[in-house]
């Protein structure tokens, strides 16, 4: 049972977490085992979401006016994006949900993925740079880019798709010759490795989410010489960043280190 508050000075924490990442769900844990009022929230696009030790609500708040009424009747003191890199509408508006109710924000960012000497990266902006940066020969592609982000690659219907997905997807896909692979990460290099060679990866598209839930496709990439079109983050407001649970837990007064 969550505790109704940790003191901060003369204030009380109590803490909105932004989740859906394993970091936010390392964070959750640690903020139960510490005894943290707070709140783990889901946006609602993985079906099947990991159980959560924190109370729990799923489902967007309907924009920077929802989330600011949340923040006011929840009461809220700190919220803490921990958001996947690319869930860029959440972010904003937490920043701008949080400059309104004049709520403390930090961001729990990892840091990006970074090139090797041997790596073969093309970088591009954003998806649709990604889908034109294909060859135009027909070439099997891993798509590691989430569902929502395949209209752009409609325009390249020569490639064979590879996708991996939490859940298997509604209904069939706009790509029309796609495969599917349902799974749960985190991944390994030795699967990933397995993955490409089985299907005949020869591109991999995917974000720069950073992290090492993810990175194994990046890895196995580098040790098969395949070409990664990475597409780079969105820009996002400033805001406070910190890059570990233990920065955050710092942040919100708490000096501990997890397994404490």
């Amino acid at each position: 049972m969550v505790s109704q508050g940790l003191s901060k000075g003369s204030s009380t924490v109590r803490a909105l977490i932004l989740g859906g990442t394993s970091d936010a769900n390392r964070l959750a844990d640690a903020a139960a085992r510490l005894g943290f009022a707070a709140i783990y929230s889901y946006g609602g696009r993985t079906r099947a979401p990991a159980a959560q030790v924190l109370p729990t609500r799923i489902g967007g708040f309907g924009g920077v006016r929802g989330l600011s009424c949340y923040i006011r009747q929840q009461r809220i003191t700190h919220v803490v994006d921990a958001t996947h890199p690319f869930a860029a509408e959440i972010s904003r508006n937490a920043v701008a949900a949080c400059a309104a109710t004049a709520t403390a924000l930090i961001a729990l960012e990892r840091a990006p993925w970074m090139k090797a000497p041997s790596d073969n990266w093309i970088e591009v902006a954003d998806v649709a740079a990604a889908a034109a940066a294909l060859p135009e020969p027909s070439a099997r592609v891993f798509l590691a880019i989430g569902r929502q982000h395949l209209a752009p690659f409609l325009a390249r219907p020569q490639h064979a798709y590879t996708l991996r997905y939490v859940d298997p997807p509604e209904g069939s896909l706009p790509l029309p010759n796609a495969g599917i692979i349902v799974s749960r990460g985190p991944f390994t290099l030795a699967g990933d490795l397995d993955l490409m060679r089985s299907r005949g990866i020869e591109w991999i598209v995917a974000r720069n989410a950073g992290g090492t839930g993810a990175r194994a496709k990046i890895d196995a990439a580098r040790e098969l010489g395949l070409p990664v079109v990475m597409i780079a983050r969105p820009e996002l407001p400033e805001r406070r960043r910190a890059e570990s649970v233990e920065e955050v837990l710092a942040w919100l007064g708490h000096d501990a280190r997890l397994g404490a």
